[in-house]
């Protein structure tokens, strides 16, 4: 009797009531995808950041999301109300010249003052900024609620691979690891950091955001729709 009486108590609705549910937040995840390379790392990627951070992070992957047989402006409209609608983002900056989608897609993000992470795991220099700026272009530099994550691909690889054995299998668990590890560090920082929009304007941003791409653009939200994504937001902490 006494252990029925103490499953009884378990599963009571008083106690499960007391239990936490633990937020999550949706990442999109922006970079180049035009190889396989590019494709295989974007998924084992934004896999691993999911896993390693016990889901508090959910990432959204464009390329899961385009079409190959209808590449048109749907397709820019569809990537940026997937930036409106998550709650942080990851932008790869990665190339000796920037993806100019990625760019747009930051641009979009900031004007928003969307708290965003940028990584970098390409180890040349690209930038026109001082020797100790950014390795790109510097107008994409200093800009509020976005941290700069530089790893260098080559060492942190090799170190991956040494600690594997060499083990091609076991390398990608430790790189993945460690990337995925940092790149939660820097997205809770960031997360937290001061909005730059007062929060009674927060609205009012969106729905000007909602109209400036044109092609369409406007025509995917409703008013109902873009106050929920708004106070769903508003709800995590966001502004």
């Amino acid at each position: 009797m006494q252990i029925l009486s103490k499953r009884r108590q378990s599963n009571s609705p008083t106690l499960r009531s007391k239990k936490r549910i633990r937020r999550s937040y949706t990442v999109y995840f922006a970079g180049d995808l035009w190889n396989h390379k590019d494709l295989i790392g974007n998924a084992i990627l934004a896999q691993y950041i999911e896993k390693r951070s016990k889901g508090l992070y959910r990432c959204i992957v464009p390329q899961d999301l385009e079409q190959t047989d209808n590449r048109a402006v749907a397709i820019r409209n569809q990537d940026l109300k997937q930036v409106m609608s998550c709650d942080v983002a990851l932008f790869n900056f990665d190339g000796h010249e920037l993806d100019s989608g990625t760019v747009v897609e930051f641009m979009f993000a900031k004007f928003l003052d969307i708290p965003s992470v940028l990584l970098r795991t390409d180890f040349r220099s690209a930038g026109d900024a001082n020797k100790d700026g950014d390795p790109w272009n510097l107008m994409l530099a200093s800009w509020p609620r976005a941290k700069v994550l530089k790893l260098h691909g080559m060492v942190e690889y090799q170190k991956a691979s040494l600690a594997a054995k060499k083990n091609l299998n076991g390398t990608i668990h430790a790189l993945y690891c460690m990337m995925a590890d940092t790149i939660i560090e820097n997205l809770n920082a960031v997360r937290i950091a001061p909005g730059i929009v007062a929060d009674s304007d927060v609205l009012r941003v969106y729905q000007r955001a909602l109209e400036t791409p044109g092609a369409g653009f406007g025509e995917l939200f409703t008013p109902d729709e873009l106050a929920k994504i708004v106070e769903g937001k508003r709800a995590k902490g966001m502004f």
